[in-house]
């Protein structure tokens, strides 16, 4: 028996969001393309399950409502985008390399300001000045997320957040529908082909307005984290001129098998129809454009506007890997952001919410495979492997 799923419209997603919130001003008008691309895959492509539609769609309509009050905030108080923000970190790299590990500990630095995950979904207004763990927002997204660790513990064994968890910023694209959140979520070949190729600019301008935003009772040096970033990193250089740029690497067995891993849990929430082989292919495919952008930019900006981190030498030695951080970019580790940094690591051992198991041999793939498809990658960083 075939179950026909509720078609979703770009419109009858628009008008609900502006009656739920009561405004009409969405911003700069670029983000419907994005919008358009995605509500046409979602239809056409995704496989939704007829619940899955349902959530889909209202993710859609709270994701419009942010950009509706973050919008209006910043109208009654435009004063807030002539802040600057100054250095911002981004820590990036290929998925499952160490950035999450990275940006904690960055983001135990009382200097450092980081993008809370509840700030993501619940922007406007920002947050009292000392409130960020306080506010209501905070306490409705952590009782989601202990819910959420209930019912689907693998995610979190995967990739576990809190409601204070430094939120990976592609959460700050997807106002703009310009984010591979949505990539990664929904199997959307024709959303992934735009994707790839669009311009990023209008993601980022809303990001630095965003974050612009967010900083004005809560300041701090911004610190980000998004695997994605190497994509675009001549957009965000472009709206963040003077901003860090931090890469982590890992042996590319392990970060294809643990990303396929978690692409393929997630869109298992979505739809009953998940092929694990096109979730290697596109993994590939993307890894591999990620590489090829990062290397493109290190040739036009040389060697050193990118500071690489290996995750082998992370995981052994998390804080002398800070100390070479600090000091590159001329910064000073200090003594309260090292105890802050160790008591984070001491509060939160690998495998805490579970352990992650993943086998390349479930997306058609093995390690001499990969090796080959990445040598270029491997010998360009000088990445440890195994064998």
């Amino acid at each position: 028996m075939t179950t026909t799923v509720t078609a979703l419209d770009t419109g009858t997603l628009l008008a609900a969001a502006s009656t739920q919130a009561g405004l009409s001003d969405f911003g700069d008008p670029s983000f419907r393309e994005g919008l358009d691309v995605l509500v046409k895959a979602l239809n056409d492509e995704a496989r939704l399950t007829e619940a899955a539609s349902g959530r889909v769609a209202a993710s859609i309509v709270a994701t419009l409502v942010n950009r509706l009050q973050v919008e209006d905030h910043l109208a009654r108080h435009p004063q807030l985008l002539d802040a600057p923000i100054v250095k911002p970190t981004f820590v990036f790299g290929l998925p499952r390399t160490g950035t999450t590990l990275a940006i904690n500990l960055l983001a135990a630095d009382p200097a450092r300001r980081s993008f809370m995950r509840w700030e993501a979904f619940a922007s406007a207004p920002p947050a009292a000045k000392g409130e960020l763990r306080s506010d209501p927002r905070y306490h409705a997204e952590q009782a989601k997320l202990d819910m959420s660790l209930k019912y689907v513990p693998h995610i979190s064994a995967m990739h576990h957040e809190d409601a204070d968890s430094s939120c990976e910023c592609q959460f700050a694209m997807s106002p703009t529908f310009c984010s591979q959140v949505y990539d990664s979520q929904y199997d959307v070949p024709s959303y992934h082909a735009w994707f790839m190729k669009t311009d990023y600019r209008p993601a980022f301008r809303y990001h630095k307005r965003l974050m612009q935003l967010l900083q004005q009772d809560n300041k701090g040096h911004w610190t980000f984290k998004n695997p994605w970033h190497p994509l675009y990193l001549d957009a965000l250089t472009e709206i963040y001129p003077d901003a860090q740029l931090v890469m982590t690497h890992r042996d590319p067995a392990d970060v294809v098998a643990s990303a396929c891993s978690l692409v393929y849990a997630v869109r298992k929430l979505y739809s009953e129809d998940v092929d694990p082989i096109a979730v290697a292919e596109v993994s590939l495919e993307t890894f591999g454009a990620m590489i090829d952008r990062t290397l493109a930019y290190e040739a036009k900006h040389g060697a050193g506007s990118i500071h690489h981190i290996q995750y082998k030498e992370l995981t052994a030695d998390p804080i002398g890997e800070m100390h070479k951080l600090y000091t590159h970019f001329g910064d000073a580790l200090t003594d309260d952001a090292t105890a802050a940094m160790q008591n984070m690591l001491d509060s939160n051992p690998q495998g805490k919410h579970g352990k992650h198991a993943y086998a390349l041999e479930d997306y058609g793939l093995t390690r001499d495979k990969v090796y080959s498809h990445f040598a270029d990658y491997i010998e360009r960083f000088a990445i440890p492997v195994k064998g």
